[in-house]
């Protein structure tokens, strides 16, 4: 916290340059007020040369408060007490010690500010009750006490108001801190979505595509027929992916925007499956009437996830069926995909991303997935979804 209070301090008050517009004025105000203030105490010594130099040593020192608070808060005070020593008027010779008070306490050094001004008290005290015998001006007496209690009130209002400023600036730095974190928090999250938004719409077709160009491959010579429908489903496929990347490409150029086509969701199940028939994957669906009337959010989830878990078939499975279960027990959307396996174990080409990006999409909207080999073989992924608020809204 002390580390961002300074650097907090720094950036507001340019630590790279002199606070001398400041600095400049309080040495004019001290040295033009200081003669009138005299003729309000005509018992104190008149301020000459060395009084003179004495009020400029104070606003000289403040030039360098922000870059070392500590050294100019105690030579502030060393340099006043010298005047207070000299005999020489009460007044604005303070006001280069509530500044540099203040410079050091809100950059942090709370302690070394309280002890210089502590100090100054102290030294005030023992000049005013004991060493005034040998201090100008020649012949007064001890300080009068109501004089010492006004330095202690004064003192401790400005300890006090610092104090007091150095806590809003805290509370202002966390609070910055906090905007800057959530700031960054929305910016990962936002590249998490579309990572796994783009991931999504291009595993699936590029799946496909890869699926089909191996059959036209090998077929190319010996079943040219067969090849060709290979060729026009990668055709197909890529078409497809291209318009969807494009979707989304268009939702980043224009966030504000309403997308210009609706959002996937379960209600392309159908296209879905033609999509897997033409990888080689044959798809039967249960609980197709569960799928209806899903709020856009689930059903957007919902539809990727059934193609990831899909795609995960087509690239990981030897299995050429899988099956979808649709159900809809109170509150929650269920899906289920299984294989009958095994698993190839081969490299499929993918980016190991797939089961995290259903994880992520999943917990989006509150709900779980599970994942893994089933007891009597093949693989299932469960998907439970969560139909709350938002159903109902």
């Amino acid at each position: 916290m002390a580390e961002r209070r300074r650097e907090y301090w720094a950036e507001r008050t340019g630590a790279g340059r002199l606070p001398w517009r400041s600095s400049l004025l309080v040495a004019v105000f001290t040295q033009a007020s200081t003669g009138w203030v005299h003729h309000l105490q005509p018992d104190r010594e008149p301020v000459g040369a060395l009084g003179r130099l004495l009020l400029l040593l104070g606003p000289a020192l403040l030039l360098l408060r922000h870059r070392y608070p500590v050294p100019v808060v105690y030579g502030v005070c060393a340099v006043t007490l010298a005047y207070l020593a000299g005999g020489y008027p009460y007044g604005p010779v303070f006001i280069s010690v509530a500044l540099a008070c203040f410079a050091a306490v809100v950059a942090g050094h709370r302690y070394a500010a309280w002890g210089a001004v502590g100090a100054l008290w102290a030294g005030h005290l023992l000049i005013g009750h004991w060493l005034y015998r040998w201090l100008p001006p020649p012949g007064d007496g001890p300080a009068p006490w109501g004089t010492e209690g006004g330095v202690t009130a004064w003192a401790i209002a400005v300890l006090a108001a610092s104090e007091v400023v150095r806590v809003r600036r805290e509370q202002w730095a966390r609070d910055r801190a906090e905007r800057k974190a959530a700031e960054r928090r929305r910016v990962d999250e936002e590249r998490l979505r579309i990572a796994r938004e783009l991931h999504d719409v291009l595993a699936h077709s590029i799946s496909v595509i890869n699926v089909q160009a191996g059959v036209g491959l090998a077929l190319l010579d010996t079943d040219p027929e067969q090849a060709r429908t290979a060729l026009t489903t990668i055709k197909a496929a890529s078409k497809e992916a291209l318009g969807e990347v494009r979707q989304v490409l268009n939702t980043l150029r224009a966030p504000g925007e309403a997308p210009r086509t609706p959002a996937p969701g379960l209600g392309r199940l159908p296209e879905l499956v033609d999509q897997a028939a033409s990888a080689g994957l044959t798809v039967s669906v249960e609980g197709e009437a569960a799928a209806r009337g899903l709020p856009p959010g689930t059903d957007l989830a919902a539809f990727r996830i059934l193609q990831e878990a899909l795609t995960n078939v087509v690239r990981h499975s030897g299995s050429r069926t899988a099956r979808i279960r649709i159900a809809r027990p109170p509150g929650v959307l269920e899906l289920r995909v299984d294989d009958d396996g095994p698993a190839t174990g081969g490299d499929a080409g993918g980016s190991g991303t797939g089961l995290i990006g259903m994880r992520e999409r999943a917990a989006a909207q509150g709900g779980t997935i599970e994942a893994g080999p089933r007891p009597d073989g093949g693989f299932r992924v469960l998907a439970r979804l969560p139909l709350g608020t938002e159903e109902n809204s």
